[in-house]
């Protein structure tokens, strides 16, 4: 795919499309989260062990919005 290739496609495009494209091209410019949205899906199934930890951590005490920002700011 070249840029001229890929200008082409969106030129094609539907003005409904517009906005989707956008969100898509503005992820496309970050590597990182380029990389991520072009990774393939981790489809398994979860283990009775993936299981176990997610109950654990679902039951672990989380901290409140205001003491992260507490924290940050301390910093």
């Amino acid at each position: 795919m070249t840029k001229t290739e890929l200008h082409r496609l969106v030129d094609a495009l539907p003005d409904e499309s517009l906005p989707a494209a956008a969100i898509l091209l503005r992820r496309a410019q970050d590597p990182v989260v380029a990389k991520l949205d072009a990774a393939p899906v981790d489809d398994e199934e979860l283990t009775d062990e993936d299981r176990r930890a997610i109950q654990e951590s679902r039951e672990e005490p989380g901290i409140s919005w205001s003491e992260v920002e507490a924290e940050l700011n301390a910093g």
